[in-house]
């Protein structure tokens, strides 16, 4: 694919998202499939290891998402999901959008699909996973995986304004023309000489 224009690239949550959308949906299905919690020990258990440094975030994100083997009908709950969580995406986001914005974001690409289609933006950048298993294919997508992946996507894409509300996004921020560190609902720019 290639791009005449340079485009915006949004980091996901806590950036256009208000929340954290892997763990908003994992709540929610929880809350609407009891069968979800038979996997909640093994949650956990990553969680610990992870702390003492015992497990990798891509092996706490699997065990999190193992619920998926449980699910049948993954694709309406997830329609379902932003029926109920859709308005949790920033006004300042709504008001720039374009419809040629990327995504590139560490949840599953499976959950931010839906929601980049309904804003009628381009298709987004993130996990791939495998919704039987819960399973991640290849890497997570953060830090520098992002820009890898982004390279991919698209060898010659330019950025003009990139979004993010944490410093694992600063490989990517190097790459835009203006980078944005997002507190909350407040855009602050980041000048070159502070993200070496």
């Amino acid at each position: 694919m290639s791009h005449a224009d340079s485009v915006n690239v949004y980091d996901f949550d806590h950036t256009i998202y208000h929340g954290d959308a892997s763990l908003d949906f994992i709540i929610y299905c929880m809350r609407r499939k009891p069968r979800t919690w038979r996997r909640l020990p093994l949650s956990g258990i990553a969680v610990v290891k992870y702390v003492f440094a015992r497990a990798t975030r891509k092996q706490v994100k699997q065990a999190a998402f193992a619920f998926l083997r449980d699910m049948t009908d993954l694709d309406t709950v997830v329609q379902n999901f932003w029926d109920t969580h859709e308005s949790k995406i920033k006004p300042w986001y709504l008001e720039r959008k374009h419809s040629s914005d990327l995504i590139v974001s560490a949840s599953p690409e499976f959950l931010l699909r839906p929601i980049a289609e309904r804003l009628g933006i381009a298709p987004p950048i993130a996990t791939l996973m495998d919704t039987r298993t819960g399973q991640i294919i290849g890497k997570n997508c953060r830090a520098d995986e992002k820009v890898r992946r982004l390279r991919a996507y698209d060898p010659s894409i330019e950025i003009a304004n990139c979004y993010s509300d944490s410093p694992s996004d600063l490989p990517l921020l190097k790459l835009a023309d203006k980078a944005y560190m997002v507190k909350k609902h407040t855009l602050v720019e980041l000048s070159h000489d502070s993200m070496k």
